[in-house]
């Protein structure tokens, strides 16, 4: 009962505090007057003459007073009478504010009880506000419904800022260290060309112009992750077919999958779905490039598009490489993963490419899903719902 009280709603639970008060207060007031009846009743007598007394006793017991006496209490009432109402004030106010104490007491108390809770949050935030992102409340045995959710709310809050703030210093030196080795080949060689060290030749600019185009390549990547994260991805929609959008990237892709030695396998299937065509081609053509670096040992690339249950989509592309790590999921592909676990650029690419394709299946309100291939190789699947609703 004790934990459950703690637990009622904050309107609730202040109610039912201000009426156990007022009962408390009520109780005091009336038990403590109560109490000193006897003695009041003895002060009183001992104003009284003596045959007054006398009749008012024989009066309690049930008994005829005299008439002399009973002649005397009531002259000695009616004096008698303002003397009494000022001692049963005074009765009144003293225990009133006996009560008054001891339930201010008890309030304060209780009220400490159910506020502490929220110290204890004023201070977290202070931390957090600070910069402690680790900061955390936990669970708290007191306090009003309200203050437990708040609670329950504010260390989600961190343990959410935490993660990003982790991210984000991992995706900082990440960006970093994808930034320096082109930046410090283009810097040698214009420096030692700018020197006469090196001569001006064709091969070497062409050479330059591919470490530029790498670094378009990762700023562009870089700014399809920055619009997922504001949610301005996809701000257009309109019905897609991916059997025909897989069709146009496949035929654009001929060329780079020859390069490699890949044949295609199709098994496209026609189902539509609300989305953005440019940004869905984006995601195909990074999971064709992404086959072709990794896994054109395998020789062949098959793309699928279909119907999942009665709400869902699919792209999907299976090839016949080395497969991906047992612990790779949609939580895993952080910035720069790569499938082969190398951190180094001799295989080409931003290494944001499943990061793109993840981002863009977020913002149709999809997913990427991976798996192993019966017979080695590796399964990526982009499913998509196929409600047309913007």
């Amino acid at each position: 009962m004790k934990a459950s009280l703690s637990r009622l709603p904050l309107g609730i639970l202040t109610a039912f505090v201000i009426v156990t008060l007022l009962v408390f207060s009520v109780v005091i007031v009336y038990g403590g007057v109560n109490s000193m009846e006897g003695q009041l009743e003895a002060r009183m007598l001992e104003k009284m003459p003596a045959n007054a007394v006398e009749a008012y006793r024989d009066i309690n017991s049930g008994k005829v007073p005299r008439p002399d006496a009973l002649q005397a209490l009531l002259a000695s009432t009616e004096g008698l009478e303002e003397w009494g109402d000022w001692e049963v004030d005074k009765l009144i106010l003293g225990f009133g504010g006996v009560a008054v104490t001891f339930c201010g007491l008890v309030g304060y108390w209780l009220a400490r009880k159910i506020s502490r809770p929220l110290e204890v949050l004023a201070r977290a935030t202070q931390d957090l506000r600070a910069g402690d992102f680790a900061v955390r409340v936990g669970s708290i045995r007191k306090g009003a419904k309200e203050v437990a959710t708040l609670v329950k709310t504010f260390d989600e809050l961190a343990a959410e800022l935490e993660s990003m703030e982790s991210r984000l210093r991992f995706n900082t030196m990440a960006v970093a260290h994808e930034l320096r080795t082109p930046l410090t080949i283009l810097q040698g060689n214009l420096q030692g060309m700018a020197d006469g060290v090196f001569p001006l030749e064709q091969e070497r600019v062409r050479q330059l112009l591919l470490q530029v185009e790498g670094l378009s390549a990762l700023v562009e990547d870089l700014r399809t992750l920055s619009l997922a994260a504001g949610q301005k991805l996809v701000t257009q929609r309109q019905p897609v077919d991916l059997a025909v959008e897989a069709t146009q990237v496949l035929g654009a892709s001929r060329v780079l999958l020859g390069s490699v030695g890949m044949s295609v396998e199709l098994a496209l299937q026609p189902v539509q779905i609300s989305g953005d065509s440019q940004r869905l081609r984006q995601a195909l053509l990074a999971l064709i490039e992404n086959a072709t670096r990794y896994a054109a040992s395998g020789g062949v690339l098959r793309c699928e598009t279909g119907r999942r249950g009665a709400d869902e989509a699919f792209v999907r592309i299976l090839d016949r490489g080395p497969g991906l790590p047992d612990d790779v999921s949609t939580y895993s592909i952080d910035l720069f993963w790569r499938g082969d676990g190398s951190r180094s650029r001799a295989t080409g690419g931003t290494g944001l490419g499943l990061s793109v394709v993840q981002a863009i299946a977020k913002a149709h309100s999809g997913r990427l899903e991976f798996a192993s291939r019966a017979g080695g190789g590796a399964v990526i699947t982009l499913v998509l719902p196929r409600e047309t609703t913007a």
